[in-house]
């Protein structure tokens, strides 16, 4: 049994290095710019509307997370997804994000009828 708990607190750390990543604005839209396509850093630069550099500090820290995946190009290096099940844990946390909103304002609208 100590084996198997040890396994668990290391995928734990895992998860939450990766959740930890997923924590910035930023990098969540590069996921979402990146759910259909394949892009270079420069092309993600300009489509979120930061710099070059800091593209490239937030592209790797994604690639070192295994979020995204690189290859080289040319003289440009394209980022794609890593594994699509990425974007769907995304999706569904947006879902429940939405759905809290909901409720909440659901709840607001009782409260201001009483």
């Amino acid at each position: 049994m100590g084996r198997k708990h040890s396994i668990s607190k290391e995928v734990f750390e895992i998860q939450a290095g990766v959740c930890q990543c997923l924590a910035n604005p930023k990098r969540l839209e590069i996921l979402h710019i990146l759910r259909d396509t394949e892009l270079s850093a420069t092309e993600i630069a300009e489509r979120v509307g930061i710099s070059n550099a800091n593209a490239s500090q937030h592209l790797s820290i994604m690639r070192t997370k295994g979020l995204l995946r690189s290859r080289r190009e040319g003289v440009s290096i394209r980022y794609s997804i890593a594994n699509p099940k990425v974007i769907t844990a995304c999706d569904i946390m947006r879902e429940v994000l939405f759905e809290h909103l909901d409720e909440k304002r659901h709840l607001s609208g009782k409260v201001k009828a009483i």
